[in-house]
């Protein structure tokens, strides 16, 4: 079963963290301001743990000023959690509106997520746990349930290519396939992340794909 990725498989409508707003922000656009902040700082080397006290120097504030938007920072990541589930969940229920084939379904939203890191470096370490090592381990779980839900999308729109195949084990071919390109895009991404951002997630990946699902 090889079939080729087409072109459009790589959207261009995954979206990237918003510019920071300018320096003095209005009341509403604070918020908004540490977690782009925040964002930008796990881009950096040595941001294995970022303090409240780096975070309000950065932003040249307070503590106390990021404590009246945040009550922790937990709820600080997972601002940034909520930012990655809303901008992915939302591209993979168009791409299962969109595309009648399971199997595109699921090479674009391995393209989706794969380019969604790309775009958003600091999101990534997020993502994969880096990030979160140090903090609420809630956390941990709420990215670890992100990429079940994944696997889980991955799984219907396999199901349905292996049963348009005549397979004869669509439930078990799906399982095994979804289980892959799970694995195969939480291994991109950590590689981009422990390469300093070097190493492209979605670097040839049209003939990884094809390996994958062929």
């Amino acid at each position: 079963m090889h079939a080729a990725i087409p072109a459009e498989a790589l959207p261009d409508d995954v979206p990237a963290a918003p510019e920071a707003p300018r320096k003095r922000p209005r009341p509403g656009e604070r918020r908004v301001q540490i977690l782009q902040t925040l964002a930008g700082m796990l881009e950096q080397p040595g941001s294995e743990r970022i303090t409240t006290a780096a975070l309000a120097a950065k932003l040249e504030v307070s503590e106390a000023a990021l404590y009246r938007h945040f009550a922790s920072k937990a709820q600080m990541f997972e601002g940034l959690i909520e930012f990655i589930e809303s901008s992915i969940f939302t591209l993979v229920k168009q791409i299962g509106e969109r595309e009648a084939s399971g199997l595109v379904q699921a090479q674009k939203i391995v393209a989706v997520l794969l380019q969604f890191g790309e775009r958003n470096p600091g999101m990534t370490r997020v993502m994969v746990g880096d990030a979160l090592v140090y903090e609420n381990e809630r956390l941990v779980a709420r990215m670890n349930q992100f990429f079940d839900r994944i696997e889980s999308a991955l799984r219907q729109g396999l199901r349905q290519a292996a049963e348009d195949s005549g397979s004869a084990t669509p439930t078990v071919d799906a399982q095994a396939q979804a289980s892959v390109l799970i694995s195969f895009v939480i291994g991109r991404l950590q590689r981009y992340a422990r390469s300093g951002f070097k190493r492209m997630p979605s670097e040839q990946l049209e003939p990884a794909l094809r390996m994958l699902l062929g």
